[in-house]
């Protein structure tokens, strides 16, 4: 038997998107801006099949194959033939939606691999009587020879994402180990250059180590860039080792998504997005980092704009170093009712972050107030689809020249949805509350979580010229009283200096603000809750939380003690915090289900949240901030490590917990989006329904005009890096 964590049930949740009003209200010029930027996005979207696993593309190919040759409905006859029962059938399709969901075999939340929930030799007799196979049957064999081993395997190492001996990678060579990573890193700062859009592949010449730093980029010369001065790329001698710069890295997608941009900045509304569509253009096409962060700018001046879109290689959340960006791209379209409430919330952010509990110093010197939009979602392409963002992730421009802050409407509205019957380690009256208030509390959350948590607190700098950004004589750490005495040098940023925990810790301290400041009647009143309803809502959003942190449990590997996601690791953390504050605020308690089987139950003393919770987050939250803005990595390290350790000791087993998590958990819901095609020189939107055959079927049509050469290059991309997993 296959542990259930290592497949997607047949019964997953599948939504489709809902953006047809969204999009009849653009006009002619908005719609084909966003169409392009979608093209462009659907594009830069494949890239993230070759930053999963080596077989992916393979795997993706084989599929699309498939499915272009016969519609889901049409295959079921051939399945029904080649001996599936319907069980099976609905889970290669279940199989193909997750593959496509998650633009890779491993799970976008949590990083473990999934497999096929059928036996492989039905699987492969499926593809066997396919109309693909039976056409070129040369090509479907050798498709099924590169991936069918590593599309069921589940050795210890392939089981989950991660460096080394830990887990598989595709942004280091197989052979690359943390040790590796961290020397890259200090020679990527000492040249100055950014990892974000970067793979690091390993070898030895002459008994020496070599490392080739890779660019994402569509030209392959390794010429210098317009702006640029000298270009980066080139061979240097680094301390033992020999550095190789070069441009190149998905080269076919780079050019295709720099294309379509290129066709977008005609519809452009205004001169930032020309502006901004330009400086793309250029990081894509030459690999240049400093390109993409001056579009960034361009993008933070185009304020309230009709359609918003972001482009790049943004979250680190999946290299196992914490330094690299996942593609994605986003295409979405402005909900103006709900987007009035977060600028009302952006209106009051100066008198709120005072409120906030670290000294004054440690926060920016001005608050630069961004835009805060509710959108609908028309496109979103990488591995997964947030409920908020905040971004750019460049600390440079967040510090000193703004970000932009996004709820994402028509994800919340059907991400979120909740059946009673499902709801797991609830009380039966707190199930009631928790499905009424859900949607109104996370609304909250997400606004405090990404405007005034990542959009709050001050990182110290000492820059290049040795010049300070705070006064070095003055600033007191408030947990000693003493003069801080470590600080962000040169090119450090908060990711290249906290690198593996960088990610969690700063959704931690995001999550800790916003429970910290949804306790403020003001906040609450600008949502829209009064009096009684009030208290429901910081009721359910606390409670959603310490609920979400047994959750939590199912997102970490007890062998090799580490954890998958980034956000889980935090909630897990913060019910850690409030666990240990005592004075029955929280109560964890394992139980026997009505099925006889292991279970658990949270509660959480509502009467104690503006008491004793409010004391231990108000604590920790300072403790976070401080360590993060004195750049003190052994300090928060240690901080944020033993709150994550997930051990028996203690008063909570928490290894046990995990078993029943696991033993009760719900798979993430997947979303079917909507196709953009011109047709007479108008854009159509083309909806699916939300099942496996309709975000199948959405994918199939998702480039009509080039899909033979796409998955070809694709092939050609997995197929030149083949030797380096080994």
């Amino acid at each position: 038997m296959v542990d259930s964590q290592y497949y997607l049930p047949n019964d997953i949740g599948i939504s489709a998107l809902d953006c047809r009003e969204a999009f009849r209200l653009l006009s002619p010029k908005e719609q084909l801006y966003a169409h392009y930027l979608s093209r462009a996005s659907w594009y830069g979207g494949l890239v993230v099949l070759i930053q999963t696993s080596p077989e992916s593309a393979n795997i993706y190919v084989l599929l699309q194959k498939i499915f272009r040759k016969q519609a889901p409905a049409q295959l079921e006859a051939v399945a029904t033939a080649a001996g599936l029962s319907a069980d099976d059938y609905q889970a290669f399709l279940v199989y193909t939606a997750g593959l496509y969901a998650n633009m890779g075999n491993y799970k976008s939340f949590g990083d473990t691999k999934f497999i096929p929930n059928l036996p492989k030799d039905k699987f492969k007799a499926l593809v066997w009587e396919s109309q693909a196979f039976k056409d070129n049957p040369d090509e479907m064999e050798a498709l099924w020879n590169n991936c069918s081993q590593a599309l069921y395997s589940l050795e210890d190492k392939q089981k989950q994402l991660g460096l080394g001996e830990k887990g598989i990678t595709t942004y280091f060579s197989g052979n690359c180990c943390l040790e590796d990573a961290e020397f890259a890193q200090k020679f990527l700062d000492s040249k100055n250059l950014s990892a974000y859009n970067t793979r690091l592949f390993k070898t030895e010449v002459d008994g020496k180590r070599s490392y080739e730093v890779r660019l994402a980029s569509a030209v392959k010369k390794d010429c210098a860039v317009e702006g640029e001065g000298e270009t980066s790329c080139g061979r240097y001698e680094f301390e033992d080792a020999v550095f190789i710069v070069q441009r190149g890295d998905y080269a076919f997608l780079m050019e295709k998504v720099s294309q379509n941009l290129e066709k977008a900045k005609d519809y452009a509304a205004n001169e930032n997005q020309r502006r901004m569509l330009e400086e793309y253009v250029r990081s894509f096409t030459y690999g240049s980092l400093e390109a993409h962060k001056e579009g960034s700018r361009y993008w933070i001046k185009d304020k309230g704009p009709i359609v918003e879109s972001y482009i790049g290689f943004i979250e680190s959340y999946r290299d196992p170093f914490g330094s690299r960006g996942e593609f994605e791209g986003f295409v979405a379209v402005v909900n103006k009712a709900m987007s009035a409430r977060f600028s009302q919330l952006v209106s009051s952010a100066e008198v709120l972050l005072p409120e906030l509990p670290w000294p004054a110093a440690f926060e920016k010197d001005r608050f630069l107030k961004p835009d805060f939009t509710s959108l609908d979602v028309l496109t979103f392409a990488g591995s997964g689809i947030p409920a908020g963002i905040n971004i750019p992730n460049y600390d440079d421009i967040r510090q000193t020249e703004g970000f932009k802050n996004v709820s994402l409407g028509n994800v919340l509205t059907v991400a979120y949805a909740t059946q009673k019957d499902k709801l797991t380690f609830l009380e039966e009256n707190d199930k009631d509350l928790y499905i009424k208030w859900k949607g109104p509390s996370f609304e909250v959350q997400v606004g405090l979580h990404e405007l005034l948590g990542h959009g709050s607190g001050k990182l110290f700098v000492q820059d290049d010229k040795g010049k300070f950004n705070f006064e070095k004589t003055a600033v007191r750490n408030p947990e000693t009283g003493e003069l801080i005495s470590s600080w962000y040098k040169g090119n450090e940023t908060w990711d290249s200096k906290f690198s593996t925990i960088a990610s969690s810790y700063e959704e931690c301290r995001a999550e800790c603000v916003g429970l910290y400041l949804c306790l403020n009647k003001q906040v609450l009143s600008i949502f829209g809750h009064e009096g009684e309803d009030a208290e429901e809502v910081v009721y359910v959003n606390w409670l959603t939380m310490v609920r979400a942190g047994l959750l939590g449990l199912e997102f970490y590997t007890p062998e090799s003690k580490s954890w998958r996601q980034a956000h889980m690791q935090a909630r897990f953390v913060i019910l850690r915090v409030l666990l240990e504050a005592g004075e029955g605020l929280v109560d964890l308690k394992e139980c026997t289900g009505a099925d006889g089987k292991p279970d658990a139950v949270i509660t959480l003393d509502r009467s104690k949240i503006h008491t004793v919770g409010k004391s231990a987050i108000q604590r920790f939250l300072c403790r976070l901030q401080v360590h993060k803005s004195t750049a003190d990595v052994e300090g928060g390290r240690a901080l944020y490590e033993g709150y994550s350790a997930v051990t028996a000791d203690g008063s909570h087993d928490f290894l046990k917990f995990r078993e029943t998590v696991l033993l009760r958990k719900e798979a993430r819901k997947m979303f079917v989006q909507a196709n953009t095609h011109i047709k007479d020189d108008a854009v159509e939107l083309v909806e699916y329904e939300g099942s496996a055959a309709g975000l199948i079927q959405s994918f199939v049509e998702r480039f009509p005009d080039d899909s033979e050469e796409v998955e070809a290059q694709l092939l050609e991309m997995g197929s030149c890096d083949a030797t380096c997993w080994c």
